[in-house]
């Protein structure tokens, strides 16, 4: 996995929001909240089903709020929270009970055939290798720019343009397959 290194004005804001937040200041934590919530969600959909992305999504959330006091390096906050979301989604696969589809005759009267793509496709990407998995959840999934990306992993803008040109690649040999 790639070394993520933030940019130095983005970890110093990162660390003043994480000194607020363990201080008691509510609103210094929403801030880190809306600064990640879509990278964090894209994560977990890259790793878990869409209708349990959501609660994951809190509960790293509120795992990064109970334990913000024990962050070693405030500035490292984006790449401590991935780690939680990743930590989660994996925990949250192994307790998971295996799911079974519904056969097509039962399926749900507004299982479109838009949405039934867009799932198969979520899949198709889960299977990808993990730097251009997450990559491209953020971009195509959460409609993050290739600097949004970068801003938010600690990524190099040349690795998020790289990740996201050679997922795309694998995307589409795989659905062409």
């Amino acid at each position: 996995m790639p070394v993520t290194r933030f940019d130095a004005q983005h970890a110093a804001e990162d660390a003043d929001l994480v000194r607020r937040a363990i201080t008691g200041d509510g609103g210094a934590f929403t801030t880190l909240y809306e600064r990640y919530a879509r990278m964090i969600h894209g994560l977990l959909l890259a790793r878990v089903r869409m209708a349990d992305v959501e609660d994951l999504l809190q509960d790293v959330f509120l795992t990064a709020w109970k334990q913000l006091e024990h962050l070693r390096d405030a500035a490292a906050f984006g790449g401590w929270l991935a780690m939680i979301a990743r930590n989660r989604a994996t925990d949250f696969q192994r307790r998971s009970v295996d799911i079974v589809d519904l056969p097509k005759h039962l399926q749900a009267p507004d299982a479109t055939a838009a949405s039934t793509e867009a799932a198969v496709v979520l899949e198709v990407i889960r299977t990808l290798p993990e730097a251009y998995r997450d990559t491209l959840m953020l971009r195509l999934v959460e409609g993050m720019t290739g600097p949004e990306i970068a801003a938010r992993t600690g990524l190099t803008d040349g690795s998020v343009r790289v990740n996201l040109h050679r997922g795309m690649k694998l995307l589409r040999e795989k659905l062409d397959a």
